[in-house]
C-alpha cells in the first residue's frame, strides 16, 4: 500500500540520520485539513524534543535526505516540525490501479500474527437468549472479523452458563411438571417455565428447596439420570441457540460451557490458598486486593463456605485452560459494563497466579440498549425482549418497506431483502455508537434509507452494482478489471481524488477499529465513502464518459465496491447485488 511504502523510506532514512531513533514513534495519519496534505507525521516533534534539538531543523534534515519522487509524492515542512506528504495525480491512480488486482484492497495484513481469544456471546442454558445478548453477540463477531482480516489468528469461544445451583430446580421440575409435548414444540419456552414454578414454589415452601438442593447434589456428584436430564437441557438449548447464531450469520470455533472446568476448580483454590494469594474468611476463600487502591473494598470470593466455586472460580480455569491449550498473546472478553469489577477481580487475580505470562487480558464491555423512554428496552409488560422476537420482528418491518418500494419483485426475492435488510440495520445500529454508551433503540431510524443506516449502504453497494450492469447492457460485455493497465488510469477531478484518498486510509481504519475494539469507527468510514462516492457519481459521469476516462472512473467504482463491501461484511452484514 502507499501509506506504508512512504512510512517505510521516511522511517528508513529516520534510521540513517538517527540511528538510537525509537521508529515506533513515527507512523502517517491522514490529514484532517487535506489543505495541508494527504498524510502526516508529527513523530519528528518528539524526536527532536528528546535530543534537544530545533524540531524544524531535524526536519528539513530527514526532507533533505528523503526521496519520494518515484512514489509520486511530495514532502513538506509544516509548523513547529510537521511532515506533511501529498499525493499527485499518478500517484493516485498507480494505487487504484494496484488495488484492482488486490483480493483485499488497501489492507496491510500483518507478518508477525498474534493468537487472539475473543469470548463473547455467553447465553445460558434453560434461558431463552433476550435482546441483552445481542450486544456481546454482534460485537464480538465483529471483533472476529476485523482481527482475522488483519492476518491475526483467532479463536472465538462461546462460554454458556451450563452449570450452577439452578440446575436443582431444573432437574426438579423436568422430573415432577414436564410437559413433554410442550417441550418438544418450544423446548426453552417449557425449561423457563419448570424454572419460574418450582422457583416460585422453594420461596414459599422449604421443602421444595431442600428437594431442588439435593437434586442438585446428585448432580454435583455424578447421578447417572440427573446428568441424562442436565444433559438433555443442554441439546436442547444448543439447537436453540444456534438458530439464532444461524440468523445472525455467527460461528464460533468452541463452544466449552462452565461445566467444562469443574474438574480443576478444587486445584486452582488449593494452589490459590497455598500461593498465599487467597485466604480463609468466614468459612469461604477469597482474595483481598490489600495493594490495590481500585480493588481494596473489593474482595474477591473464590470458594464459598458450602465449598462450592464461583464465577470468578471459573473464568480463572477458563483463563489457565486457554494459557496452555491456545498459547494467545491476547484474549478479549466482551460483556456488558455491569462486569467491569469482575473482570477487573479476575484479571488481578491472574497477574498475582501467572505473573510471569505475557497474555494481554481485556474486557471489552458495552452500554445497555435502551427503549423510547430512556429505560433499559423491555416490552410494554416490563418482560426482558426475547432476541428471536426481535429478528422476527425486523424481517416483518423490513419486507414492509421493501414491498412498498419494490412490490412487482417475487415475495420469495421481497423476503430475502427484507432478512439482509432486516438483520443488518439491527447489527449496525448496535455497531454504530460508541460501544460504551448506551442507545435508543429506534425502528424508524434503523430502517430508515437516508442517514448512516444499514439500510443506505446496503443500497449505496447496489447502486455501484447497478452501473456494471447498465454497462454490460450497452456494451454487450461485463467491465472485466483483468484487462486494463496502469496506463489507463488518470484521475484529474476534485471528487475523484476525494473518494480514491478515502479509500486508502482503509486499512488504518480496520488496523485502529481493531485495536480500539471499537467497530464505530469503522461504521462512520464506510458511511463517509457511501457519501463521497454519491458526490463523486454526481459530479463524474461514469457511462457518460469515454475511452480512458471512463475506464478510470469503472476502476475507482470497482475499488470503491469491494472496500464498502469488505467493511460492510467486516461489520457483520450482508450485502445485494439488486434491491
Amino acid at each position: 500500500m502507499l501509506y506504508l511504502k512512504i512510512e517505510s523510506r521516511l522511517k528508513k532514512t529516520i534510521k540513517n540520520l538517527l540511528p538510537d531513533a525509537d521508529l515506533s514513534l513515527i507512523s502517517l495519519n491522514p490529514c484532517k485539513d487535506t489543505r495541508f496534505g494527504d498524510y502526516q507525521t508529527p513523530g519528528l516533534i518528539t524526536l527532536a524534543k528528546q535530543r534537544k534539538i530545533n524540531p524544524r531543523q531535524l526536519a528539513l534534515q530527514v526532507l533533505d535526505s528523503l526521496s519520494l519522487q518515484d512514489l509520486f509524492v511530495q514532502a513538506e515542512i509544516a509548523g513547529p516540525g510537521f511532515l506533511n506528504f501529498k499525493l499527485l495525480p499518478k500517484a493516485i491512480g498507480k494505487a487504484v490501479f494496484e488495488a484492482c488486482k488486490e483480493q483485499h484492497p488497501f489492507i496491510n495484513q500483518t507478518e508477525t500474527p498474534s493468537t487472539i481469544v475473543i469470548d463473547f456471546g455467553s447465553p445460558n442454558v434453560a434461558k431463552p437468549m433476550h435482546v441483552g445478548h445481542i450486544r456481546s453477540t454482534i460485537l464480538g463477531a465483529c471483533l472476529v472479523k476485523l482481527h482475522r482480516l488483519l492476518g491475526n489468528r483467532v479463536i472465538s469461544d462461546n462460554h454458556i452458563g451450563d452449570w450452577g445451583t439452578q440446575f436443582g430446580k431444573l432437574i426438579l421440575g423436568w422430573k415432577t411438571a414436564l410437559d413433554k409435548k410442550a417441550l418438544a414444540e418450544d423446548p426453552i419456552k417449557e425449561l423457563e417455565r419448570l424454572y419460574k414454578l418450582i422457583n416460585a414454589a422453594s420461596e414459599e415452601k422449604e421443602v421444595v428447596l431442600e428437594s431442588a438442593r439435593q437434586e442438585l447434589v446428585k448432580l454435583q456428584k455424578g447421578d447417572p439420570e440427573n446428568l441424562e436430564i442436565w444433559k438433555q437441557m443442554i441439546q436442547l438449548s444448543q439447537s436453540q441457540f444456534n438458530m439464532i447464531y444461524d440468523r445472525l450469520n455467527v460461528k464460533f470455533d468452541y463452544t466449552l460451557g462452565e461445566s467444562f472446568y469443574n474438574d480443576r476448580l478444587k486445584g486452582i483454590v488449593s494452589e490459590l490458598v497455598e500461593k498465599r494469594i487467597a485466604e480463609e474468611s468466614q468459612g469461604a476463600y477469597a482474595v483481598f486486593f490489600k495493594e490495590d487502591p481500585e480493588l481494596k473494598e473489593h474482595p474477591a470470593i473464590i470458594q464459598k463456605r458450602d465449598g462450592a466455586a464461583n464465577y470468578a472460580t471459573t473464568d480463572l480455569a477458563t483463563l489457565e485452560y486457554r494459557m496452555k491449550t491456545w498459547n494467545p498473546n491476547q484474549i478479549i472478553y466482551v460483556t456488558d459494563g455491569r462486569q467491569q469489577l469482575h473482570f477487573k477481580q479476575v484479571f488481578s487475580i491472574f497477574k498475582q497466579w501467572k505473573g510471569s505470562s505475557p497474555i494481554k487480558l481485556t474486557h471489552v464491555w458495552f452500554g445497555t440498549i435502551l427503549g423510547e423512554n430512556g429505560k433499559p428496552f423491555k416490552t410494554r409488560s416490563g418482560e426482558v425482549i426475547k432476541l428471536v422476537d426481535l429478528l422476527d420482528e425486523a424481517e416483518e418491518r423490513a419486507l414492509a418497506v421493501v414491498q412498498e418500494k419494490n412490490p412487482n419483485l417475487p415475495l420469495e426475492i421481497q423476503k430475502n431483502i427484507a432478512r439482509v435488510v432486516g438483520i443488518g440495520a439491527i447489527k449496525y445500529a448496535d455497531l454504530l455508537p460508541n460501544r460504551q454508551s448506551d442507545y435508543m433503540f429506534d425502528w424508524n431510524k434503523m430502517l430508515a434509507f437516508n442517514g448512516n443506516t444499514a439500510p443506505y449502504l446496503l443500497y449505496a453497494y447496489t447502486r455501484i452494482q447497478s452501473i456494471f450492469r447498465k454497462y454490460e447492457k450497452e456494451k454487450s460485455k461485463a467491465f472485466d478489471i483483468s484487462q486494463i493497465s496502469e496506463e489507463d488510469i488518470f484521475y484529474q477531478e476534485t471528487y475523484e481524488f476525494a473518494l480514491a484518498k478515502h479509500l486508502f486510509s482503509f486499512g488504518l481504519v480496520l488496523q485502529q477499529a481493531a485495536d480500539d475494539s471499537r467497530p464505530n469507527i469503522l461504521c462512520n468510514y464506510v458511511y463517509e465513502l457511501a457519501g463521497l462516492f454519491a458526490s463523486f457519481y454526481e459530479h463524474c459521469p461514469v457511462l457518460k464518459s469515454q475511452g480512458s476516462e471512463q475506464i478510470s472512473r469503472l476502476a475507482l467504482c470497482h475499488v470503491t465496491a469491494r472496500v464498502l463491501k469488505i467493511g460492510l461484511q467486516t461489520l457483520g452484514l450482508e450485502t445485494l447485488e439488486e434491491m
